[in-house]
């Protein structure tokens, strides 16, 4: 497929390079990242390592991994050989339609016959730790890589991306690990959330977001400032963070 899209990039970022990539709709917007996904973990498995990669939620990040499951060129990854872990998770039973990770064993990882003992979940609210929500978080922290090769995030109107919402505690722990949030603005209340710096171990940073509802933001977190205010200002990669956006969400980007 030939991405119909626009991009740019400022090699002058702090933390890597930022790319910003624009697509006419999110279905365009999830075919074309499925197909870079599939491009960025052949390619890291070529090197003889073990891609380690954080998934994401939502509609957009859901409809990303039906579209790799879809194509036929997701035969170019071993996927027995990948690594997978979530940005965040909500802190429901493990059956509930909420759970990120019950969304993506459906869309693509009991589609392409993922290795479990390669998937690593965030616990359910009846798992093994009960309803202890910060042993949950403790015990995600003990299962993290030392670095990410990609970290998949979503990102909300007010400017939140995994669990981490605006002057809140959650966005201000400076610890490299999971941690448990109670006080989520938006329902469930209860999610387990990577904190900043655990995303930012992360040598790609992609942003998949799509609707005109995150156009404020998308184009307030583009030109940087105070992580505390806007969450998603402070989720960066150390090699590039990619802005992955349909026309809608990219509305408000000053394209200079």
């Amino acid at each position: 497929m030939t991405d119909t899209a626009s991009a740019a990039t400022d090699p002058g970022s702090a933390r890597g390079d930022r790319e910003i990539v624009i697509y006419p709709d999110s279905d365009v917007l999830a075919a074309a990242t499925a197909a870079r996904l599939i491009t960025a973990l052949s390619d890291i498995q070529a090197t003889g390592r073990v891609p380690a990669i954080a998934l994401t939620g939502g509609g957009v990040g859901t409809a990303t991994l039906r579209q790799v499951a879809a194509s036929s060129a997701r035969a170019a990854v071993d996927w027995r050989n990948v690594d997978f872990y979530w940005s965040d998770e909500r802190f429901v039973p493990e059956d509930s339609d909420d759970r990120n990770a019950k969304g993506a064993r459906e869309a693509l990882l009991a589609v392409v016959d993922a290795d479990p003992e390669r998937i690593y979940e965030m616990a359910p609210s009846d798992g093994e730790f009960g309803t202890d929500i910060d042993a949950a978080a403790r015990g995600y922290t003990e299962q993290l890589p030392e670095k990410f090769d990609i970290v998949m995030l979503g990102m909300g109107p007010e400017g939140h991306m995994a669990s981490l919402f605006p002057d809140t505690d959650a966005v201000r722990d400076t610890s490299t690990g999971a941690i448990a949030v109670r006080d989520s603005p938006k329902p469930p209340p209860e999610r387990i959330s990577l904190t900043l710096p655990a995303i930012r171990t992360a040598d790609e940073v992609w942003f998949i977001v799509g609707g005109p509802d995150k156009a404020p933001a998308v184009a307030q977190a583009v030109a940087g400032g105070d992580p505390v205010a806007l969450p998603a200002r402070g989720a960066t990669g150390s090699r590039v963070t990619r802005w992955l956006l349909d026309a809608d969400a990219a509305s408000d980007v000053n394209a200079g």
